[in-house]
């Protein structure tokens, strides 16, 4: 499983800062990363940005095409329909194997994540509500037993960041993300595996379905 605290030193630092301007909204989907303006903001060597770019490649927040260098990846309505497709069937199939009603532990585990997560959605802090969320789901979706299809699920969730990133400032989809947390939390009390992986399914849809009628009235999925 990939992430920013794999990498060492300073290129952990670009990593993260650039990630999190990525997923808060600060750089757009389509914006160019030149390495000359990274490297005065940064005060690393062109080599360190180079693998940082290459890490947020892997990551797959930022794509990079020969003779244009990297930018922030944009998804077309396409990408967005089936790299969601994906994670609806990964997320389906990983709700549906895990053993219900699950443990006291787990329950207890996801009920402090989410407390953690409903008190950033309070202080409106982007960061630790977009850290807490991942780990709510990561966290629930382990308890498949499936290791490879935890990685997929995680693997998928960056993929699409850029779709994600638009709920993080909407106090409304903050509300209905808190809710249904809440109730998938309830579901892994019962015996009910297509309720809770109807509930994770259904989870996805608010920021999907926002950012491609973003996409229809900005003209970009033409």
């Amino acid at each position: 499983m990939l992430n920013v605290a794999d990498y060492g030193g300073k290129e952990a630092d670009v990593v993260k800062a650039l990630e999190e301007d990525i997923i808060f909204g600060k750089l757009a989907p389509g914006t160019r990363l030149v390495e000359d303006v990274l490297l005065a903001r940064f005060p690393v060597s062109r080599h360190t940005i180079r693998q940082a770019l290459y890490q947020l490649e892997k990551l797959g927040v930022v794509t990079r095409e020969r003779n244009k260098g990297a930018m922030v990846r944009r998804l077309s309505p396409d990408e967005v329909r089936q790299i969601y497709e994906v994670r609806e069937l990964l997320q389906r199939q990983a709700a549906l194997m895990i053993p219900l009603p699950a443990s006291d532990a787990l329950i207890a585990e996801l009920m402090e994540i989410h407390r953690v997560y409903s008190a950033h959605v309070d202080a409106h802090y982007l960061r630790g509500i977009h850290e807490a969320n991942d780990r709510f789901h990561l966290t629930m979706f382990s308890a498949c037993g499936n290791d490879y299809l935890v990685s997929s699920i995680d693997h998928y969730m960056r993929l699409s960041l850029p779709v994600r990133a638009n709920s993080l400032a909407d106090r409304d989809k903050l509300e209905v993300s808190r809710q249904h947390h809440w109730f998938m939390i309830e579901a892994m009390k019962r015996k009910d595996n297509w309720v809770l992986a109807q509930l994770c399914v259904d989870h996805l849809q608010p920021s999907k379905v926002f950012y491609l009628e973003e996409i229809e009235k900005t003209g970009d999925g033409a």
